[in-house]
């Protein structure tokens, strides 16, 4: 007979907040990344390299369990594969955080009294910004765009739309 209050009960997908909240932390963050970038040989994340006490670990480490970036494996830390996404989505951010003075000036000329075409536009993009993830998330809203055939970026539309709801 099954028992209700087991702990194989299914239980509720994190929110996007949740997610967020277990690694907006400083230090959440730095012990996701040494975990993400971490190698088989290379497992030993220092505490005071960190700046953590032994309670912050462990108390960092619950969260992202509990959302479910991370897992424990034959006492190893790893990255779920929503972590890898996360993970992936933060160093997209990261990029283009470089890119912060070019995308201002792409953003200024787009909001200028004169409208600027989109051939301009597209070619603004290309001489600006040499990154083709955040090239491709740019060129998304470009109607005519050559971007738009690519079937990664027409497939992850609906899925994103359906999350922010």
């Amino acid at each position: 007979m099954h028992n209700p209050n087991s702990s194989q009960r299914a239980t509720a997908p994190p929110s996007i907040m949740s997610v967020l909240k277990a690694i907006t932390d400083d230090k959440a963050l730095v012990l996701f990344n040494s975990i993400a970038v971490s190698t088989n040989n290379d497992r030993y994340v220092p505490l005071k390299e960190m700046n953590l006490t032994t309670k912050q670990y462990y108390s960092r480490i619950a969260g992202l369990l509990k959302v479910g970036l991370i897992r424990r494996q034959k006492g190893v830390y790893s990255l779920t594969l929503l972590g890898k996404i996360v993970y992936d989505s933060q160093t997209i951010i990261g990029k283009a955080l470089s890119y912060y003075w070019k995308l201002k000036a792409i953003e200024s000329m787009e909001t200028s009294s004169t409208a600027i075409p989109n051939e301009e536009r597209t070619q603004l993009i290309n001489a600006l910004i040499d990154n083709h993830q955040i090239k491709d998330i740019l060129m998304k809203s470009v109607p005519g765009s050559s971007i738009k055939h690519n079937p990664m970026i027409q497939e992850s539309a609906p899925v994103i739309a359906q999350t922010q709801v």
